[in-house]
C-alpha cells in the first residue's frame, strides 16, 4: 500500500492509538503538524485544553500554507471532525496533491493503558467518547475524496510521485514490451578508502556496467562538487582524465561527459581532447555539451563569469566548430565569441560522426540549438516535463526543417534500487542525510523496488525518452550496479 509524496496525510484515531509514533517513524518532524505540540506553543503545555481553539487556528494556517507550497503535510490530531477533514482534503485537491487517511484501529484496552502512563491522562470518560466516535468515522471517510484509506497496521510504503503509477506501467511493459536504452552516470566518488581506492572502485563500476548492459557511461564535467550532489569538498576527479582511464579498462560502453560547460576549456582544445578519447577508446566517445551554469566554480578558478547570453553564444560557436575540427582539412572558423585560424585535429576521430548531446532545457535558445546542431537532447523531471520539452523541441525542429526523429531524447535522474520493500526501507534509512526524512530522501533520489523502477522507466519511454541515464545512489562498487541488470533485461526487447 503506497502513500505518494508530496501529499496530505490525515491521521485518525483516539488518544493512545499510536498516531504520533507512526508519524515519527515515517516522516520528519517538520512534516507533522500536531495539535498537541501547537497547544504547547500557544498555551501552557500540550495538555492545555483552554488553548485548543488557538492551537487549531494555528494548525489550519500551517496546513494551508504547507499545502499551497505542495509540501507533504501529516495532520496529527484525533481526526474525528468531518468538516475539518473536508476542508483539508479540499485544500490538498486545490494544490494538486493527493490526500490519504490513515486510521488507527488500536484495541481500546491498549489506548486506555497507554493513556494511564501519561503525566496528564485524558479523562476516562473523554477517551471512551473518542473510542466510540472512532467507530463511527469509517463509513464517513469513503466519500471524502481520499486517494486511499489505510489502516496503520498495513504494510504502507512512502513513495515519490515518480513511482505513483508504477504498477500499471509494469503491466503495460509486460503486455506490450517497449525498448529502452540505459546509461549510467557516476557523480559521487567518495568511496570507502578514497582517494586511494578510487581507481579500483571506478574500474569495478565501469566493467560491471558494461557487463550488465549499460550502453553508455557518463561523468559530470565540474571542478567543484555541485550542491545538488554534495558539499564542494567531496572528491570530484577531472572528467576527461577519468574517461580516458575508464576507456582503457572497458571495451564496448560509450563514454562521455554530462555535460561539459563550453567555457571551461579552449574550444579547439576541447575538440582535440574528445577526438583523442574517441581514438583511444576505439570509437566510443560522445560529446556532451552545455552552456555552463555553476558560477561558483568558474569564479573560484579565476575565470571570467560570462552572462547567460554570452554562454549560449559560445555554445553555438562550439557546436559549429567541432564538426569542422573533426572533419577534413584545416578550415578557419570565426564565431561570435572566438576564432580558430586553423581547425586542425590529428588524429581524426575514429567515428565518422561523434554524437553531440546538448544538456539543458531552455526553451527559447537551448532547444533551438539542439534542433539545429545536436544529435541528442538531455532532459530531467517527470513524464509531463519531458513531454513538454519534446513538444517545444519539435516546434524548433519544424522551424529549421529538421526531422525530430534524428534527435535522441535522453533523461537523467538519480535512482535508488532495492530488491523489495524491506530492503528499500533499510537502504533509504542507511543512506539518507540527517536533515531529511526517509520520505523526503526517497522522493529526491527516486527510491524504489525493481518493479517500481520498471514502471517508472516504462512511463518515461511512453513520454518519448529513448535513453534513460541513471545516477545510482549508494554506489560503492560494481555490486550496486549489478542490481540494475533485471531492469535492463526487461527493456531489451
Amino acid at each position: 500500500m503506497r502513500i505518494v509524496v508530496p501529499s496530505l496525510i490525515v491521521l485518525i484515531g483516539p488518544s493512545g492509538s499510536g498516531k504520533s509514533t507512526w508519524a515519527g517513524r515515517h516522516f520528519a518532524a517538520d512534516e507533522v503538524v500536531s495539535s498537541d505540540r501547537l497547544r504547547a506553543a500557544v498555551g501552557l503545555d500540550e495538555f492545555d485544553q483552554r488553548a485548543s481553539t488557538d492551537a487549531f487556528a494555528v494548525l489550519n494556517e500551517i496546513v494551508t500554507r504547507r499545502l499551497s507550497r505542495k509540501l507533504t503535510t501529516v495532520i496529527d490530531t484525533l481526526g474525528m471532525n468531518a468538516p475539518d477533514r473536508a476542508a483539508w482534503v479540499a485544500q490538498a485537491e486545490a494544490s494538486g496533491l493527493p490526500a490519504y487517511a490513515v486510521t488507527f484501529n488500536t484495541d481500546p484496552k491498549v489506548c486506555r493503558a497507554r493513556n494511564k502512563l501519561k503525566s496528564r491522562p485524558v479523562p476516562a470518560k473523554a477517551l471512551t467518547g473518542q473510542i466510540n466516535k472512532f467507530a463511527e468515522v469509517g463509513p464517513e471517510l469513503v466519500g471524502e475524496g481520499y486517494a486511499a484509506i489505510f489502516e496503520a497496521t498495513a504494510d504502507i510504503r512512502i513513495v515519490s510521485r515518480s513511482m505513483a503509477g508504477a504498477a500499471a506501467a509494469v503491466q503495460r511493459q509486460t503486455s506490450e514490451p517497449r525498448q529502452l536504452d540505459f546509461g549510467i552516470q557516476q557523480a559521487v566518488f567518495n568511496f570507502t578508502g578514497s582517494p586511494q581506492s578510487t581507481g579500483q572502485r571506478l574500474i569495478e563500476v565501469a566493467q560491471t556496467a558494461e557487463e550488465v548492459g549499460f550502453s553508455s557511461l557518463w561523468v559530470m564535467d565540474h571542478f567543484f562538487q555541485i550542491p545538488q550532489v554534495g558539499p564542494e569538498w567531496w572528491d570530484l576527479p577531472e572528467a576527461y582524465t577519468t574517461l580516458a582511464y575508464l576507456a582503457a579498462v572497458t571495451r564496448r560502453i560509450k563514454l562521455g561527459t554530462l555535460v561539459t560547460g563550453v567555457g571551461y576549456r579552449n574550444p579547439a582544445l576541447l575538440g582535440k581532447i574528445i577526438a583523442t578519447l574517441d581514438v583511444l577508446s576505439g570509437g566510443r566517445a560522445m560529446a556532451g555539451l552545455g552552456a555552463g551554469w555553476f558560477e561558483r566554480e568558474t569564479a573560484g578558478y579565476g575565470w571570467d563569469v560570462p552572462t547567460t547570453k554570452e554562454r549560449l553564444d559560445r555554445l553555438e560557436d562550439v557546436l559549429q566548430l567541432l564538426p569542422l575540427l573533426w572533419g577534413p582539412g584545416s578550415p578557419s572558423f570565426v564565431g561570435k565569441t572566438f576564432s580558430v585560424p586553423e581547425a586542425l585535429c590529428y588524429p581524426r576521430p575514429l567515428q565518422e560522426h561523434i554524437p553531440i548531446l546538448v544538456g539543458g532545457g531552455g526553451e527559447r535558445r537551448t532547444l533551438r540549438l539542439v534542433a539545429r546542431y545536436a544529435d541528442a537532447a538531455n532532459f530531467m523531471g517527470d513524464e509531463a516535463a519531458v513531454r513538454h520539452k519534446i513538444a517545444v523541441l519539435h516546434e524548433h525542429c519544424e522551424a529549421v526543417g529538421r526531422d525530430p526523429s534524428e534527435i535522441t531524447i535522453t533523461h537523467l535522474a538519480p535512482a535508488l534500487i532495492a530488491a523489495d520493500g524491506s530492503d528499500l526501507e533499510r537502504r533509504v534509512n542507511d543512506l539518507k542525510p540527517n536533515n531529511m526524512s526517509a520520505a523526503q530522501f526517497g522522493a529526491v533520489v527516486n527510491a524504489g523496488t525493481l518493479e517500481d523502477h520498471i514502471g517508472r522507466f516504462r512511463s518515461l519511454a511512453e513520454a518519448g525518452v529513448q535513453s534513460a541515464i541513471v545516477s545510482l545512489v549508494g554506489v560503492e562498487d560494481g555490486s550496486t550496479v549489478a542490481q540494475f541488470a533485471p531492469i535492463i533485461d526487461v527493456f531489451s526487447v
